[in-house]
């Protein structure tokens, strides 16, 4: 197939523009915001933004795609909160702009990248597809909307879509190659790598009063080849001419941020420097995903499930990281 994929110089971008050069033709967009020239590793590169209309006209006209992967959402929940005008103007406003264009060219197949935040605070876990859509902050609103606004777009204009909701994503490319790297970093595994390092601070532990075993909350995490590999199933589902459709994405088990440290711990055979700090507001004791429709459905089947594997990848990053 000949595929779009927008945001790929990001982090999971990046690592689904490697999954699928050596078997697809690959065109990645990317504005660099947040992304880095660098981590794209194979296909043609396009330098530009979604809300430039006439750019999107050109590169669909040049193009002739068969699928678009859209990977090129703001992320930060706490930036969304304080900046939602930036987060509705690239999450929604830009997704629209580039379903628009896909709508003008005939290019109906569309994998989008959903998330667990659209759930907001969980009623009941493992959380699965019919659970209540009820965002607390902009960034999961955004992400609601798109998916609503592909519900229309279906039945309006016959774009099929796959919207994929991942919980945690995580780890890095078993290979080395690539692997998380954000700025400001938010995410629990490479805040504790970087903190046994030496390229930050202490971990901030953020209460352990939390209703779970070990009193520290528990998140389902889910290796970033896994969601690649959940990407490509959705895009075979959507070349047999299937239905437009959601899926959670996860491991189907969480882990405590405590077992996390201590995994980090194991792997790197070194503490890591922790600050306990208060809880955060917001932040659920549990969010673990019920993923069996999409085990069933698209045949999806996570290979690292792993915690200590999931953190020795990232861990191989993170030292690559450190010598740069």
């Amino acid at each position: 197939m000949n595929v779009l994929i927008v945001g790929g110089a990001g982090y999971i971008g990046s690592h689904m523009v490697k999954r699928l050069r050596d078997h697809h033709s690959v065109t990645t967009l990317d504005d660099f915001s947040t992304g880095f020239r660098e981590a794209v590793t194979g296909g043609k590169l396009v330098e530009g933004s979604l809300a430039d209309a006439a750019l999107l006209d050109r590169v669909f006209s040049e193009g002739h795609f068969d699928a678009v992967m859209h990977f090129a959402s703001f992320i930060q929940v706490g930036e969304s909160v304080a900046q939602p005008s930036k987060y509705y103007a690239n999450n929604l406003v830009n997704t629209i702009n580039l379903l628009d264009a896909m709508v003008d060219h005939g290019v109906s197949r569309f994998v989008f990248s959903s998330t667990a935040a659209i759930f907001g605070e969980p009623r009941y876990v493992p959380i699965d597809e019919s659970h209540p859509v009820a965002p607390i902050n902009p960034y999961g609103a955004t992400k609601a909307m798109v998916e609503q606004v592909l519900r229309d777009y279906d039945k309006a204009y016959g774009l099929k879509s796959i919207c994929l909701r991942y919980f945690n994503a995580c780890g890095a490319d078993p290979e080395g190659e690539l692997g998380e790297r954000h700025e400001p970093e938010t995410h629990l595994i490479p805040l504790a790598l970087q903190a046994v390092s030496g390229r930050r601070g202490p971990l901030t532990v953020f209460g352990r009063d939390y209703d779970t075993p070990d009193g520290t909350c528990i998140r389902d995490y889910v290796h970033v080849a896994d969601l690649c590999e959940a990407h490509v199933k959705a895009l075979e589902w959507l070349g047999s001419g299937a239905a437009s459709a959601a899926f959670n994405l996860g491991n189907g088990a969480g882990f405590s941020v405590a077992e996390v440290v201590a995994a980090v711990g194991r792997v790197t055979d070194n503490p890591v420097p922790i600050i306990e700090g208060a809880r955060r507001g917001g932040d659920p004791a549990r969010l673990v995903a019920d993923s069996s429709l999409a085990r069933r459905v698209l045949g999806w089947q996570p290979r690292y499930g792993n915690l200590d594997t999931i953190i020795s990848h990232a861990w191989l990053w993170e030292k690559k990281m450190r010598t740069l």
